[in-house]
């Protein structure tokens, strides 16, 4: 017998099928040891000798795979062809060689898609392990363990309320911050637009003003709206007539086919899905063979899929649509490593694959695979200019036609942000026509600041620098979010204070590690080791012997030296200049009362840094990290802001440690309710709101209990027996009505696992072959299970409940059942009190021996 270890079950059940019966292929279900998460797993003294530790939930699953080895002929290792998939295989057989399990002849062999002709060809080439793969594997391990577990405890002790960092975290987060600073630097410039609204042979069209007295017009020339209006009348008063027509062709050719940062990139734009749910899904569609592996940074694809690809266009389009030579690809990527092919379908006469977001993501795959070997698109871009009869003032129009559409025909690239102007269709117009003229309009606009980073535009961006590898991404971007250095609005990242403190301190303290180059440079080294061309230990020598003195000499400082720095560092941000030209630093509470010497300076606390005055405890003015106007939340003075309308109670506004709230008087009582980030105008009326909170949706139908909308711990919801629906943002708690607050309060209730026990299955599987009783896969307070109705089994951590197929159940649910009943914990009988020692007389004291 042949042992094929694969990483997923849903992979191993299809391989299983193909090899035949002189095979058993079992799954690791991914990696199955790591560092464990505690200081000394990297040892830096002893030639970086590193411990590995064995999953807990994979030692069962291990076992099996130990006991298969030792009556296997042969092991085949057949994990994903990357970096992480040599490390798993090396993995396995280093815990196999340990037990004493492994088989006398081990093999790696890799494939690029799971089709049989792909699994059969490479089983008949084996090759050994790669080990200087293998070495980048444990470098980069190494060094991800030696940057985090050094540099968190620096963190934890000089730096309130930071939780970690990361070698390619914190350089995404500096981005990310970077672009915040950007945003608040940017002075907006105003200026002014003419646009003539024209028509002719009753097509309306538009055309903008470019000449005015006989000067060209700039973006920001028409400055004011005096001159704005000047021009406006200039136009309306004239008589424009055409005086040149261009026609221009225009060719677009096709984008090569998706890697994995492009696929991100545009599920993002597209489809609207994170990083890592794009890689969920592409995951799936590769396990059930429709897709090539979508770990790459290659452009390329192999010439069969070429041809087949070719040959797919000519059965679905006239022959213009292929073009006679076929297109091949090279990537512009920084470090890219073109191991693997592109992302493409493994069978490009299916346009189907999947359901739901999986079949929206294979079709994204699919149309840009296939538009990659189509003819290149044609157009026609027409411009148009008229000018009034002293030849001061000119009009100018553009429209643009597809001539041919080539690859359009199958799809067209998104971008993140689009140009103001769209050009649009033109009436056909010649030399001397004078077009009729509707109106004229005088608009005004504003130059806006660089736009902030989405996903697709942040995975761009660190690609560009070299930063990072495309699979790591999405893990990445989730880390900063659940560390809450970011949030996520309208599907841009906003940089949140505790993540503007953590970059500020690593620029400060430890610039070489948060540079873009230097990261980048790491990458380049990394890519030296798994090409054979450096030992990695040396890398990780010349890394730690910088790093590490670096480390001591900061975690050496008092937390009182480091805010200090921190607080001259970041003094344009947390003091800006004042409207009354005051110092930004004095304190606006030791100014109304007449004390002196009272300056504001950043401080540390319990619960993460904020803004004091030096003059404490006489002073107990405090105000929250950021500056008062960084997010359009915390605008406005505090006092006095009126009185409520049934009560009559004074409503003052004020600022405290955790952000501005409001506060007035309530049977004798201090009633106060935070100021929310995501209202832009905060007055009277949303005071009087927010301290009526919560608001009583109405009873729930099921049960007559209140529903109740609020702001709570973590952000405004709708609330109901300790089950919590979250809510878009602030105003939606006024605006919710009944039918919503049920649907919300459903949904979260099935995500826990189900409340009053009415869950709904996540899945479900058919019948079990043994009890007949209907699988299904279903949410759970501990996690999520499979059940037939009679026996629960847990699903593994690292398996997703929606991808677990009916086979992997059932195996799930008969090894649980195996086991028997689970044995419920007896309580111990509290231990029975002994009576108490009774007191020993004194003893007597010796007489003092004589001399």
């Amino acid at each position: 017998m042949q042992l094929v270890i694969v990483e997923s079950p849903a992979k191993a059940k299809t391989i299983e099928k193909y090899l035949g019966g002189d095979f058993k292929v079992l799954a690791s279900y991914g990696h199955v040891r790591d560092l464990p998460p505690k200081d000394g797993s990297v040892r830096p003294d002893e030639d970086f000798a590193m411990d590995w530790e064995l999953y807990r939930d994979k030692q069962s699953r291990f076992k099996e795979i130990a006991d298969a080895a030792k009556g296997a002929s042969r092991l085949v290792l057949a994990t994903d062809p990357d970096r992480e998939g040599e490390a798993i295989s090396w993995h396995v057989r280093e815990l196999l060689k340990k037990r004493k399990a492994l088989p006398t002849k081990v093999d790696r062999v890799t494939f690029n898609s799971i089709t049989k002709k792909a699994v059969t060809d490479a089983m008949a080439a084996p090759r050994e392990l790669d080990q200087p793969l293998i070495d980048a594997y444990l470098g980069r391990r190494a060094l991800d363990y030696l940057f985090g577990f050094t540099l968190s405890p620096v963190l934890w002790r000089k730096l309130p309320g930071a939780k970690s960092a990361g070698r390619v975290q914190s350089v995404a987060l500096r981005l990310i911050v970077e672009r915040e600073r950007e945003i608040e630097a940017f002075k907006p410039d105003e200026y002014w637009s003419v646009l003539a609204k024209l028509e002719h042979d009753g097509t309306p069209f538009d055309a903008r003003l470019v000449r005015f007295k006989g000067e060209k017009l700039e973006k920001l020339s028409l400055g004011q709206e005096g001159i704005a209006n000047e021009a406006k009348a200039a136009v309306e008063a004239g008589r424009f007539t055409v005086e040149d027509v261009e026609k221009k062709p225009l060719k677009r050719n096709p984008p090569p086919p998706f890697t994995t940062s492009t696929m991100q990139q545009e599920a993002a734009r597209k489809l609207g899905f994170s990083a890592s749910h794009t890689m969920r899904l592409a995951q799936s569609l590769y396990e059930a063979g429709a897709i090539t592996y979508m770990r790459t940074d290659g452009v390329q694809m192999d010439g069969s899929a070429i041809a087949a690809c070719r040959h797919a266009i000519a059965e679905r389009f006239e022959a213009n649509y292929c073009p006679e030579k076929p297109r091949f690809y090279a990537t512009k990527a920084k470090n890219a490593q073109e191991a693997h092919e592109a992302i493409r379908p493994t069978n490009f006469g299916q346009d189907r694959a999947g359901s739901g977001d999986e079949a929206k993501l294979y079709s994204l795959i699919w149309k840009r695979a296939m538009a990659s070997q189509m003819s290149t698109a044609q157009l026609e871009r027409t411009t148009v200019t008229m000018r009034e009869a002293t030849g001061q003032h000119e009009l100018r129009a553009t429209g643009q036609v597809v001539v041919f559409p080539g690859y359009f025909a199958v799809y067209q690239e998104g971008f993140d942000d689009k140009d103001e102007d769209e050009d649009g269709l033109l009436p056909l117009l010649k030399n001397g026509d004078v077009p009729a003229k509707n109106a004229v309009e005088a608009n005004q606009h504003f130059t806006q600041p660089p736009p902030r980073f989405s996903e697709a535009s942040l995975v761009k961006r660190l690609e560009e620098l070299g930063i990072g590898r495309p699979s790591t991404y999405a893990s990445t971007i989730q880390t900063l979010r659940d560390r809450e250095y970011v949030r996520m609005e309208k599907n841009r990242f906003f940089a949140e204070e505790s993540g503007r403190l953590l970059t500020a301190f690593l620029e400060r303290f430890f610039p070489t590690y948060v540079a873009y180059d230097f990261t980048a440079g790491m990458e380049d080294e990394l890519d030296t080791v798994s090409d054979g061309r450096e030992d990695y230990k040396v890398l990780l020598s010349k890394f730690w012997a910088d790093f590490k003195p670096k480390a001591d000499e900061v975690m050496e400082k008092l937390p009182s030296e480091v805010t200090e720095v921190l607080d001259e560092y970041l003094s344009d941000f947390l003091f800006p200049p004042r409207e009354d030209g005051k110092d930004p630093r004095f304190c606006p509470l030791c100014e109304q009362e007449g004390r002196e010497n009272g300056r504001l300076s950043l401080r540390g606390g319990r619960f993460g840094a904020f803004v004091a005055c030096q003059n404490y405890p006489e002073c107990k003015f405090t105000r929250r990290f950021a500056q008062p106007d960084a997010d359009g939340g915390d605008g406005g003075e505090d006092g006095l802001m009126g009185q409520h309308p049934e009560t009559g109670e004074d409503i003052h506004r004020k600022s405290g440690r955790y952000g501005p709230y409001v506060e007035m008087e309530e049977d004798g009582k201090k009633k106060r309710a935070s100021i929310p980030k995501d209202l832009d105008e905060f007055d009277l009326e949303w005071a009087v709101k927010l301290l009526g909170l919560p608001r009583i949706v109405g009873a729930h139908p099921d049960t007559g209990k209140e529903i109740e909308a609020g702001l709570w711990r973590y952000g405004p919801a709708v609330r109901h027996e300790g089950t919590y629906g979250k809510l878009q943002n602030t105003r939606e708690i006024f605006d919710i009505g009944m039918n919503r607050a049920v649907d919300l309060l459903a949904q979260s209730a099935n995500r826990k696992g189900g409340a009053r026990g009415k869950a709904e299955p996540i899945k479900t599987l058919g019948e079990h072959p043994t009890s007949g009783g209907e699988i299904k896969v279903m949410p759970g307070r501990y996690g999520p299970y499979v059940t037939d109705g009679t026996t629960n089994a847990t699903i593994p951590k690292d398996v997703k409940p929606e991808d677990i197929e009916a086979a992997a159940a059932i195996e799930l649910i008969d090894a649980r059942a195996a086991k028997g009943p689970a044995k419920k914990k007896r309580k111990k009988a509290a231990p029975k009190k002994k009576p108490a020692a009774k007191k020993k007389a004194p003893a007597k004291k010796k007489a003092a021996a004589k001399d």
